[in-house]
């Protein structure tokens, strides 16, 4: 290797450091948050219905605020600045959680000028690292794996917390995270993509969405998602239902996590192994499994044991093949639209039709019914990813 070579690699190295604390700090965030807020807002005496109905208020705002923040990195560059803007508006927009006995109106407004904003950080985050790994998914897993411990700290420790102090700090533990997350933010690079000419910079995504091979993908991802989402708003809820301590629940989540983590630092050596389209289809076939032990044995701890050491292929694996094909896919300056498109399919549509649906499944019919339907559409995205493999890639 060249000194060049070296220098420029160490200079990519120094450049990833800071998006790997910012994954870490973020995910620290989503790694509470998301767990508890069912129990939080269970806390304050609100019923499954509503309860659904503002937890899917972060999928409605996935729906198009990704695209307009991922239009807008597109056109200007300046992924790192809407990142900082955007961690801090939201924390300013969590201290409004300190008055969560105002009422589910005003905690629908709070949660969606929150969720108007870190909604944006994923796809952001995404993209800038998509562009500085440049196609190493092995090193992409290895920042993402930071993410995943950030997650495992928090649902571990948070869990802990609530089970011995009670519901009640939720407030203070958002506002916490959100500011280690702005903080990270403000130690990001301020890398700035070379802005392309006028025609390039508005490049018609058009005619990728077009290609039969990303609307398949597109529909897996929607169904493999919405199923997801049956753990993401429901599994503490479920599990309190049937008699797991909040303490037994974090560590439920922390072992998903670990098995995350896993993944992650294995990717780089077995993503290789197949072609994306297949991890595509094998994890579908992991998330059918996942959701059959799930709602009709959760009962039985070895069986929820199982079913969250299957995150690795759910989450891990089918993240880590979803975002090297959407960088396939959309690539250049299409980027950034393609990695919020991703946002907008799984967890906007996805997210909100699955909470939605969920919610109004668990509540009529109970939780078994609502993991009965996931396991469905898990069936669907399946069928889905094995469509995609037909078509293999995208024509350039």
């Amino acid at each position: 290797m060249s000194s060049g070579t070296a220098a420029s690699d160490g200079a990519g190295q120094r450049q990833l450091v800071p998006f790997a604390a910012l994954s870490a700090s973020y995910f620290a965030h989503i790694g509470f948050f998301n767990p508890y807020l069912p129990l939080w807002l269970q806390h304050l005496g609100l019923p499954l219905l509503t309860i659904s109905l503002l937890t899917s208020v972060q999928s409605f705002t996935r729906v198009f605020a990704p695209y307009a923040w991922g239009a807008l990195s597109d056109r200007t560059g300046e992924r790192v600045r809407l990142l900082r803007y955007s961690a801090g508006a939201a924390l300013l927009a969590s201290a409004g959680l300190w008055w969560g006995q105002g009422g589910a109106g005003w905690l629908a407004f709070v949660l969606l000028v929150l969720f108007l904003h870190t909604s944006s950080m994923m796809s952001l985050t995404e993209a800038a690292m998509a562009h500085l790994v440049a196609g190493d998914w092995g090193r992409y897993g290895r920042m993402r794996l930071w993410g995943s411990a950030g997650f495992l700290v928090t649902v571990f420790v948070a869990g802990a917390w609530f089970d011995r102090f009670g519901m009640g700090h939720f407030p203070g533990w958002a506002g916490f995270s959100l500011l280690l997350v702005l903080a990270a933010t403000l130690r990001l690079p301020d890398v700035r993509e070379t802005p392309a000419h006028h025609a390039a910079a508005h490049e018609p995504v058009g005619p990728v969405l077009r290609q039969p091979a990303v609307r398949w993908f597109l529909a897996a991802l929607l169904c493999h998602v919405m199923a997801h989402f049956s753990i993401y708003a429901f599994l503490s809820l479920y599990l309190d239902s049937i008699g797991y301590g909040k303490g037994l629940i974090g560590l439920l989540w922390a072992l998903s996590v670990v098995m995350e983590i896993g993944w992650f630092f294995l990717q780089g050596r077995v993503i290789g192994a197949l072609p994306l389209t297949r991890w595509l289809a094998l994890c579908g076939v992991a998330m059918v499994a996942r959701m059959l032990l799930t709602g009709w044995a959760g009962d039985v701890l070895l069986a929820i044991v199982i079913a969250q050491f299957l995150h690795a292929f759910t989450f891990g694996a089918h993240h880590a093949a979803s975002i090297a094909l959407v960088s396939q896919y959309f690539p250049g300056r299409l980027r950034g639209r393609g990695q919020a498109l991703f946002t907008v399919t799984g967890y906007g549509v996805g997210g909100m039709v699955g909470v939605l649906g969920g919610g109004a499944i668990a509540s009529r019919w109970g939780f078994e019914a609502m993991f009965g339907a996931a396991t469905v559409l898990a069936l669907l995205g399946t069928a889905c990813a094995w469509r995609v493999q037909r078509f293999g890639n995208p024509a350039r």
